[in-house]
């Protein structure tokens, strides 16, 4: 009778060790088989190859004149490039940063001071501000003007007079060589 008592919870001990294993494998299964379920699901929400490529843009400068200005499209949205001429960098230099609504030298917006990157949408209501063609109007400070709402930018696009909270912004610019420059 011993040895029947013995016998029995031996194998009673062994359906549990099974038991467990099998919990343990069918959890593992659930888990692996969740991953691949959702692995595609998840690689979807990636950018696209034609989204990455937007990602950052190179600029030939060599084409643009002491005080012309280019506009390209980064990230699908305008970017003001203007070739300063000493004139409009000494005038930026020169303001005073407590006359500014929103306070940022020039120095602190270029990295080459003949050379000035910005956004080229108004920080106001995201127009896109006048000032970038020949003819156009460039507002009281000789940078750009948004005519919807009357916001007027300096020769460093920042913010003067108008309803605009913010300075045009300014993307990450690196110069690859002194012709050209990589956005983003």
């Amino acid at each position: 009778m011993a040895a029947d008592s013995a016998h029995a919870s031996q194998q009673s001990q062994d359906e549990e060790t099974r038991r467990d294993f099998l919990y343990l494998m069918a959890t593992a299964m659930g888990v692996v088989g969740t991953g691949a379920f959702a692995w595609p699901l998840v690689n979807s929400m990636n950018p696209s190859k034609e989204v990455l490529a937007l990602a950052s843009t190179e600029v030939d400068l060599s084409p643009i004149e002491v005080g012309q200005s280019l506009t390209v499209m980064w990230r699908g949205k305008p970017v003001f490039i203007r070739h300063r001429t000493e004139a409009e960098i000494a005038e930026a230099a020169d303001v005073a940063l407590d006359e500014l609504p929103d306070q940022e030298a020039d120095a602190d917006r270029v990295v080459k001071p003949e050379w000035l990157v910005v956004g080229g949408n108004c920080t106001h209501l995201g127009c896109v501000p006048l000032g970038q063609k020949t003819g156009d109007e460039k507002g009281e400070y000789g940078g750009w003007f948004c005519p919807c709402h009357g916001s007027h930018y300096d020769t460093s696009g920042r913010i003067r007079k108008g309803p605009a909270p913010e300075n045009l912004p300014v993307p990450p610019v690196e110069f690859l060589d002194d012709t050209t420059i990589k956005i983003g």
